[in-house]
């Protein structure tokens, strides 16, 4: 089903404040918002998205140290801990323990995409709507390494330490740390866990992770560990730092909240086209487009809101998914009147799981799936 990703006409008055930041240009004339310098975390432009796939020089990137360049002939990946067979592996000794190369589309989304919606103002990185994207992934399942590795009965979880480090200030770290993340065993087998090589058909580049990064389909990108040094197979829960004092969120318990570590993407829709504060020509059709994605679930419907929620109608699902991925869709509004308008959207899974109309202020700054409305003026 081909989308229409026409630009519509724009007031530069009407821009939101944080669009006014200055756009990262890349040497191919590419560009993405550069929410922070350094480390560099890069936003794309979601409303310039007219694909299926990301392309790699329009897909977000999220740092919390400095991008790191490592040589991909000296690369060694260390498996230990909980395992009968210790590992040191090169990208070559990977490649022939693939057997196969494994290539399949994911969807990643930073936990804190949507941040600069909350009120009040949070801690984090102000992302819009542009910290996801979907690309092709090329590697092997990280099952291959844990089997010939020969995890033991007693392995819990499976942590993934990155090469990067260094100190955070807020929370404060203790001292230098590296990036890491665990998975519980189940996870760490299930076929949508891979270690990757090559992103979009060709070698990830350096901001992406190279020579071999994680990527944990169906679940927040933080879990998607880049420059990954090390597995360690561990037989007690661990409490990173990236995993218990950030990237976690309250879980009630007979009303008592504890914190536990994000895991899975929530069910989300966002609507790329028109963007905020577009002006659009009243009573001819408009198209309006988005995506929406469920984590590890399947998307199964799509509404879309043309009059700030008090009805709904539901749209059209593009024709490509699969496991983990988003859809597009599109819904046509016939006829609108003139005046300032809001629309929305909000989507289904295959669960039976709904994007909330509120924000759930338990998930402190993270997983912000909530509807979010769009304003525009139709004249």
């Amino acid at each position: 089903m081909p989308l229409d990703r026409r630009r519509f006409l724009r007031t530069s008055a009407a821009a939101l404040p944080l669009a006014a930041l200055a756009p990262h240009l890349h040497a191919d004339g590419t560009t993405r918002i550069e929410r922070v310098h350094a480390p560099q975390n890069l936003e794309s432009n979601f409303a310039d998205f007219n694909s299926f796939l990301t392309p790699t020089d329009a897909f977000y990137v999220r740092n919390h140290f400095p991008v790191l360049k490592l040589d991909a002939a000296t690369f060694r990946l260390k498996v230990e801990g909980a395992v009968e067979k210790p590992l040191e592996l090169s990208l070559d000794d990977l490649r022939k323990l693939a057997v196969e190369e494994i290539k399949r589309p994911l969807t990643m989304e930073c936990a804190g995409n949507g941040r600069v919606y909350l009120t009040p103002p949070a801690r984090g990185v102000n992302w819009q709507q542009g910290a996801v994207g979907t690309a092709d992934w090329t590697g092997l399942p990280l099952s291959k390494v844990l089997d010939a590795a020969g995890v033991k009965n007693t392995a819990l979880e499976v942590i993934l330490e990155g090469a990067d480090r260094g100190t955070i200030a807020e929370p404060p770290s203790p001292g230098a740390i590296s990036f890491s993340r665990s998975l519980p065993l189940a996870k760490a087998r299930q076929s949508e866990v891979m270690l990757a090589w090559e992103m979009n058909g060709e070698p990830l580049r350096p901001a992406h992770g190279a020579p071999l990064r994680a990527v944990v389909g169906g679940w927040y990108g933080m879990a998607s560990v880049k420059w990954l040094a090390r597995i360690i197979v561990v037989s007690k829960p661990f409490q990173g730092f990236f995993q218990s004092l950030d990237y976690s969120y309250f879980q009630r318990e007979g009303g008592l909240p504890s914190l536990v570590p994000i895991t899975a993407m929530q069910v989300k829709s966002q609507i790329a086209q028109p963007s905020a504060h577009d002006v659009v020509p009243a009573g001819k059709p408009l198209k309006i487009v988005g995506a929406a994605w469920a984590g590890e679930h399947d998307i199964a419907k799509v509404e879309v809101s043309t009059d700030a929620g008090k009805s709904w109608a539901e749209a059209k699902l593009d024709d490509r998914a699969g496991s983990c991925c988003w859809r597009w869709w599109e819904f046509e509004w016939k006829s609108p009147a003139k005046g300032q308008m809001k629309i929305m959207s909000r989507a289904t899974d295959n669960k039976g799981n709904v994007q909330p109309m509120e924000r759930d202020a338990d998930k402190r700054t993270y997983m912000i799936s909530h509807v979010v409305s769009i304003e525009i003026e139709v004249r």
